[in-house]
C-alpha cells in the first residue's frame, strides 16, 4: 500500500527541467497568448448556445461568473505549483510530487478527458462554423457528411428529409489532422500560428461586445433566470433553468476556462518558466473571464435565449437581428479561432503524456520519444490526432463537452489540495510565486469544484466512473510495475 502513495522527489522534477530536450522559445506574452488562445474559442463560439438555450437562459452570464470564481481559486494554486515545478506534466506532476503516485496517475488519466475531449469538442464546433462559412458562399455540405449520426438524424427529421443510415463529420476529421501536422512540426511554428489567430479572435470578441451592445433589447433578459423545469428521460431526472439550471450550465461552460491549465503544460518550453508561467496563468484567466461575461450578456440581450443556435450562437445572434454582413466576419474569425483552441488542447495533451512517459507510467517508446529534428513528441501527437479525429467524426458535441468538464473539475480540485500539502510539508522550497491565503484559497477551490461536480448530469457521472475504473485497471496492470520509482537505482 505504501507504494501507492510514493512520491517523486521535488529534486527529480528540477533535474528533469534542466534536460527536458524541448526547445525553450516561449516568452511571458507567448505563454499568455497560448492561454487566451485556448480559453477564447469553444466557450464563446459554441457552448454559450448550448448552456443558454437548454439550461441557464439569460442567466448564462451568472454561470460564467460562478465558473470563473471556481477557476480563479484553482489558477492561483496552479500558479504557485508552476513556479515550484515548471515541468510539462501540469496537475499530474504537481500531484506526483505531493500526494502520491496513484493520485497522480488518476489525475493524469482524467486530464485525458480534459484535453483530448476538449480538443474533440472544439473539432465538432469548428465543423459547425466551417459549414456555416461555406453556406455563406452558397456551398452546402450534405447533412450526413458534417454531423454525427444522432445529430444528422435530428436535423433531417426537422427538415423533412430522409433519415440517413450513416453519418461522418468530415470537416472535424480533416481539421484535426491539419492541427496534428502543425504540432508535429514544432512548438515555435505552433505558437506563431496561435499568436496570429489570437489577435483575430480578440478583435472579433471586442467587435461582438461593442457592436452587439447597440442592439440589446433588455426585454430579452426577462425573466433573467427562467422558471425551473424538470424532465425525466429514461428514468433520469434533468433540471433545466432555475438556479439548478444555472449551476448545470456552469459545469458545461467550465470547459471554456481550461486554457489557463494548458499554460502550465508548456513550462518545459518556456524561457523563464518560474516567473512567466504564473503570470500567464492568471493574466489569461482574468482577461477571458471579463470577455466571457460581457459576450454572454450581449448575446442573450440581442435575441431570446431559446432562439440561439446551439451550434453557432454568436453568428445566429447577429443574423437574428438582420446584421448579415457581420455574420460573415464572425464566422471566419470563429473558424480560425477554434483552430487555435484545438492546437493548444492537443499540445497540452501530448506534453502530459510526455511527463507520464518520463516517469515510466506510460510506454516511453510511444509517448516519450522526441522527433530528432523537430524536438516534439511526434508519436503521441499522431496517436492523439487519430483518436480525436475518429471521436469527433461520430459523437455529439454535448456528450463530449461534459466529459471534458468532469476531468477538469477533478484536476482543479486535486491541485488545490496538493498545493496546501506541499506548503505544509516543504515550506523551505523556493516559491517565486506564492498563492495568497493558501489554506483559505485552496479549501475554497476544492469545495467549489466538488460542488459543481454535483450538478453534472447523471449519465456523465456514469461515463466518468467507467473511465476512472479503466484507468485504475491500467495502473495496476502496467503503470505501477513500470514506474521509475520501482527502480532503486533510478536517477533523473
Amino acid at each position: 500500500m505504501s507504494n501507492l502513495f510514493r512520491k517523486k522527489p521535488i529534486e527529480a522534477f528540477q533535474a528533469e527541467m534542466k534536460k527536458s530536450g524541448l526547445n525553450r522559445v516561449l516568452t511571458k506574452w507567448g505563454l499568455t497568448s497560448l492561454g487566451i488562445g485556448a480559453i477564447i474559442g469553444g466557450g464563446i463560439f459554441t457552448l454559450t448556445g448550448i448552456a443558454a438555450h437548454d439550461f441557464a437562459g439569460p442567466a448564462l452570464a451568472l454561470s460564467f461568473v460562478i465558473a470563473g470564481i471556481g477557476c480563479m481559486f484553482a489558477s492561483l494554486c496552479y500558479a504557485e505549483f508552476a513556479s515550484v515545478l515548471p515541468v510539462e506534466g501540469s496537475a499530474y506532476s504537481y500531484a506526483y510530487g505531493t500526494i502520491g503516485e496513484l493520485f497522480a496517475w488518476f489525475i493524469g488519466w482524467n486530464l485525458i478527458l480534459e484535453y483530448m475531449m476538449g480538443a474533440t469538442t472544439v473539432a465538432v464546433a469548428w465543423s459547425g462554423y466551417f459549414v456555416k462559412l461555406l453556406h455563406l458562399f452558397h456551398v452546402d455540405f450534405p447533412i450526413w457528411l458534417c454531423n454525427d449520426l444522432a445529430t444528422a438524424t435530428e436535423k433531417c427529421t426537422a427538415a423533412g428529409l430522409a433519415i440517413p443510415s450513416f453519418a461522418f463529420n468530415l470537416p472535424a476529421f480533416i481539421i484535426t489532422w491539419i492541427v496534428t501536422a502543425i504540432l508535429v512540426k514544432g512548438i515555435k511554428e505552433a505558437a506563431s500560428t496561435n499568436n496570429i489567430i489570437v489577435i483575430v479572435k480578440i478583435a472579433v470578441v471586442l467587435f461582438v461586445i461593442i457592436v452587439g451592445a447597440f442592439y440589446i433589447n433588455t426585454a430579452n433578459w426577462h425573466p433573467f433566470i427562467p422558471d425551473e423545469v424538470k424532465t425525466i428521460t429514461d428514468g433520469v431526472e434533468h433540471v433545466k433553468f432555475g438556479f439548478g439550471g444555472v449551476l448545470t450550465a456552469a459545469t458545461i461552460v467550465f470547459f471554456a476556462y481550461i486554457g489557463f491549465d494548458a499554460v502550465s503544460t508548456q513550462a518545459g518550453e518556456a524561457i523563464n518558466p518560474k516567473k512567466d508561467v504564473p503570470f500567464a496563468i492568471v493574466a489569461s484567466l482574468v482577461v477571458c473571464t471579463i470577455l466571457y461575461i460581457l459576450v454572454s450578456l450581449v448575446l442573450t440581450g440581442m435575441v431570446r435565449y431559446d432562439q440561439l443556435d446551439k451550434a453557432a450562437p454568436v453568428a445566429s445572434a447577429f443574423s437574428g437581428i438582420g446584421l448579415n454582413w457581420a455574420v460573415f466576419f464572425i464566422t471566419i474569425a470563429a473558424t480560425a479561432g477554434l483552430t487555435s483552441v484545438m492546437l493548444v488542447m492537443m499540445l497540452g495533451q501530448t506534453r502530459i503524456f510526455l511527463g507520464m512517459a518520463k516517469d515510466g507510467l506510460l510506454p516511453k517508446g510511444l509517448f516519450g520519444t522526441l522527433h530528432p529534428k523537430f524536438k516534439t513528441p511526434y508519436r503521441s501527437t499522431l496517436l492523439v490526432g487519430a483518436i480525436i479525429s475518429i471521436i469527433a467524426s461520430i459523437t455529439p458535441i454535448e456528450k463530449i463537452s461534459e466529459m471534458c468538464s468532469m476531468g477538469t473539475l477533478l484536476a482543479f480540485g486535486m491541485v488545490c489540495v496538493a498545493v496546501m500539502i506541499l506548503r505544509y510539508k516543504k515550506p523551505e522550497l523556493e516559491r517565486p510565486y506564492k498563492t495568497p491565503a493558501v489554506y483559505l484559497v485552496g479549501t475554497l477551490g476544492v469545495s467549489f469544484n466538488l460542488f459543481l461536480m454535483k450538478f453534472v448530469r447523471p449519465e456523465t457521472w456514469v461515463a466518468f466512473l467507467i473511465w476512472g475504473a479503466i484507468g485504475i485497471i491500467v495502473y495496476f496492470l502496467y503503470s505501477r510495475k513500470s514506474s521509475n520509482l520501482n527502480n532503486p537505482d533510478y536517477k533523473p
